[in-house]
């Protein structure tokens, strides 16, 4: 049996263990990976999976993090935390996942370094989704709707290795699009088992935290805002990520689904209204990101990311609570490494 004894997965709920968990943990079990989970103020005291990291609101306040006491209660950002725990016990791997997505029988532990992934021609935002699939009508939560009528431009594999150490793994089943498209055309939805994307500097597409994966040199980009909506939270994390990731000469690799989601119920019209800050500011972010001054090289990853945290703040997409926490969350993770 293969074993990846520092392969982390990482949820938060605040529901008992769902089939889609489970599944996950089974999966984890045999590869000898752990499961953290995040609880927060509601949800249950405990989570019944043996060696399952159930980490409850009282456990992350006395777990000596300084981010742990300062952040939101009731909310996703208390994944941070999870975040911190598996880098502190050793994660060379973490994979960041939601409680309603299973593992499909592709999932496997990923590799840092990608053989020959699809690269596109253009810059400035690319509809990662459309390169896997021939239906035009769909693209990812946080894609500005302006450029949806956007052609598409064509890929072709690229030579060697390309380094990703973000890798965002695409959903069947219910993908993560927006209220937009939940609310004109909601259907079950497939991809394509095609070959992965990789995004270069200069190319915006969001990526989420529905089915992650994560290498050490980025794990100061893991950090979710709290001071944002909560349908925004994961995708301007996104966007700060890719951004830093352009400064270590690299992007983000998106690859075929390896997860089915069977969703929990939403409200549509409450997500879009929760979604409006991005219709609004995911074109006015990037061009703020492009715009912020980096330094090279793995050592600057966290000043990086507080430097796109500062621009943010400056423009009032972020409000300055934000700033505490940014810190928190870097003084963290520079005493756990």
């Amino acid at each position: 049996m293969n074993t990846s004894p520092s392969l982390f997965a990482v949820i938060t709920s605040i529901q008992r263990p769902t089939p889609a968990v489970r599944e996950l943990h089974r999966r984890l079990t045999q590869l000898g990976g752990r499961l953290i989970v995040a609880g927060d103020r509601k949800g249950p005291p405990d989570f019944d999976l043996p060696g399952c990291d159930f980490l409850s609101l009282t456990d992350q306040q006395n777990s000596g993090l300084a981010l742990a006491n300062i952040l939101p209660v009731g909310h996703y950002a208390r994944k941070n935390i999870a975040y911190l725990y598996a880098i502190r016990a050793g994660a060379a791997c973490i994979y960041e996942t939601d409680d309603d997505n299973a593992p499909l029988e592709s999932w496997a532990p990923r590799s840092e370094m990608v053989a020959s992934p699809r690269m596109v021609s253009g810059r400035n935002w690319i509809n990662v989704f459309r390169y896997f699939t021939d239906n035009p009508q769909i693209w990812p939560r946080g894609f500005p709707l302006e450029r949806l009528a956007d052609e598409l431009t064509e890929s072709q594999s690229a030579d060697g290795i390309f380094r990703a150490p973000v890798q965002q793994g695409l959903v069947n089943g219910s993908p993560d699009v927006d209220a937009v498209w939940r609310l004109t055309q909601d259907r079950p939805f497939d991809f394509e088992p095609r070959a992965p994307v990789a995004l270069a500097a200069g190319q915006w597409c969001p990526f989420n935290t529905q089915s992650t994966w994560w290498w050490p040199v980025a794990y100061p980009l893991l950090y979710v805002p709290s001071y944002c909506s909560f349908r925004m939270c994961d995708i301007w994390k996104s966007f700060v990520a890719q951004r830093c990731l352009w400064a270590l000469g690299t992007g983000v690799v998106y690859h075929a689904p390896e997860v089915f989601q069977d969703r929990n119920p939403h409200d549509y019209l409450r997500d879009f209204q929760d979604e409006v800050p991005g219709y609004l500011h995911n074109s006015r972010i990037a061009d703020i990101l492009s715009n912020v001054a980096l330094a090279a090289g793995e050592e600057a990853v966290a000043g990086n990311l507080l430097a796109c945290y500062e621009a943010l703040i400056r423009e009032e997409i972020f409000p300055v609570e934000e700033r505490p926490l940014v810190q928190a969350w870097i003084e963290d993770c520079a005493a756990i490494s």
